[in-house]
């Protein structure tokens, strides 16, 4: 199962989110709280909104129901945000793949805990992508990842543990060579994709791979 995630931040138009809206009609439309309303803007039927609703007024809320979304209310003391309440959902449902949309902007705090909720131990059978304007975001596990695109796209290796190890790349234009990458310093930025297609494999660690279209 495919489904198209929308958060409560910001919805910035991509290419790549124009690449997610093209197979949009395929996925479920399942959706944080706020996220609801940039599914309508988009002209997207939520299947299911889930969050403490304090995003939405109680008329949204009541016309999202009448035209056939699950509203699932939280409370609004939790633990879990909206988002991560959505993604155990996802992975409760059995979905495969996620893709979030309106997952960046807005608050810093909210933005940087969503990308930390890609590393969260429920999630690590999920392939989850943020997506936003030219950009999409994966968390990559240790083993051998594809990147695709086009030449002169920008790739951006970050590590998201205190070192990431045995990091091979092919087609990037400065290469890995069983490197290791560290938490703090910023040597895996701005790397350069030299044909349509690379990879990048790896031994040990949580290696965050950031996609942007042409050069950022």
């Amino acid at each position: 199962m495919q489904v198209l995630l929308f958060a409560n931040g910001e919805l910035n138009q991509g290419t790549m989110v124009q690449r997610c809206l093209e197979w949009a009609a395929q996925a479920r439309v399942i959706c944080a709280d706020g996220g609801a309303l940039h599914a309508r803007a988009l002209g997207l039927r939520p299947h299911t909104i889930i969050g403490d609703m304090d995003s939405l007024k109680p008329q949204q809320v009541q016309g999202f129901a009448a035209a056939g979304a699950v509203i699932k209310r939280h409370p609004p003391e939790k633990d879990e945000t909206d988002l991560e309440l959505t993604l155990l959902h996802c992975a409760a449902i059995g979905a495969e793949s996620v893709t979030i949309l309106g997952g960046l902007g807005g608050r810093f705090d909210q933005t940087l805990a969503n990308i930390l909720l890609l590393t969260h131990p429920a999630f690590s059978a999920l392939d989850l992508a943020v997506v936003d304007g030219e950009q999409t975001i994966r968390l990559l596990r240790p083993g051998a990842h594809t990147i695709r695109g086009e030449s002169g796209d920008t790739i951006s290796l970050v590590p998201l543990s205190a070192s990431v190890e045995g990091i091979t790349t092919e087609n990037l234009q400065y290469a890995l060579d069983d490197d290791t990458l560290r938490l703090g310093p910023a040597r895996g930025i701005s790397n350069v994709l030299l044909r349509p297609r690379a990879t990048v494999t790896f031994r040990r660690g949580l290696l965050l791979l950031a996609h942007t279209v042409g050069r950022a």
